[in-house]
């Protein structure tokens, strides 16, 4: 088999892996909970959570409460310290990412890259190294400049114990390392779109549950990737919009 097949049949095995994350962790415990309390009603499906909704976006509940971002302490590219504190009051797309990744992180930052030139100091972007150990403020420095980040685009490092745990068990993001795998370290290449006030917002899919995160391995102009998922940059896009147009209301 050639390495593109397994590459790509590695990545569908990320994207599902990601998926049963999620459900396993937020989803289940929503449904238990509404079970118990006889909650439970016809138009409840498989997967659904309890959502509130505003202009079109939602606002992703765990436990009865709105799940905001959890809090961290990083650098970054410049050496300076940077926290969750620092995003307060901002729109903010965050992923994670690694500098010597040989697949889905390059199309991942050409598509901040592409964003990022559309709103410029509207939005702040945030990408979080998960090969810390590799990713010194240096060679972020580097990599910023190769896709020509401007300011507001905040690449992260720091220690690699926090940052895992950050990723699985605070944005609950697939992010681990493995030798096997071409680069070392495997990801599900999600995007989480974060509004001014911390929360985690959405749309909904077509069966009304929240989406959670947006595919950010898939550029629009590919359209969709050889397992037929399609793109959602362009849907990222518009649900940016959404939230500018509610900051200045």
């Amino acid at each position: 088999m050639s390495t593109s097949s397994n590459s790509k049949k590695k990545y569908t095995y990320i994207w599902v892996s990601a998926v049963i994350f999620v459900f396993g962790i937020i989803v289940i415990p929503s449904i238990v909970d509404r079970l118990q309390n006889g909650e439970v009603v016809e138009q409840d499906r498989l997967g659904a959570m309890a959502v509130q909704t505003v202009q079109g976006l939602t606002y992703v509940e765990q436990n009865g409460s709105r799940r905001t971002i959890p809090s961290f302490n990083l650098i970054d590219q410049d050496s300076s310290a940077f926290s969750s504190e620092d995003l307060k009051g901002k729109i903010v797309v965050l992923d994670f990412f690694f500098t010597t990744c040989p697949t889905i992180c390059l199309v991942m930052s050409q598509n901040i890259a592409t964003l990022q030139k559309e709103f410029k100091d509207e939005v702040d972007f945030v990408s979080i190294s998960i090969n810390s150990r590799y990713d010194q403020p240096s060679v972020l420095r580097d990599y910023a400049a190769r896709y020509k980040a401007q300011a507001g685009w905040h690449f992260l490092t720091g220690d690699p114990i926090q940052i895992h745990e950050l990723a699985q068990q605070g944005f609950y993001m697939y992010a681990r390392e493995d030798e096997e795998v071409a680069g070392g370290f495997e990801h599900s290449g999600l995007f989480a779109l974060i509004d001014t006030e911390g929360y985690i917002r959405s749309r909904k899919d077509e069966y009304g549950n929240p989406m959670i995160y947006y595919r950010g391995a898939i550029t629009e102009e590919q359209g969709a990737n050889s397992q037929g998922e399609t793109e959602q940059i362009s849907l990222l896009r518009e649900d940016i919009k959404e939230l500018l147009k509610e900051r200045k209301q």
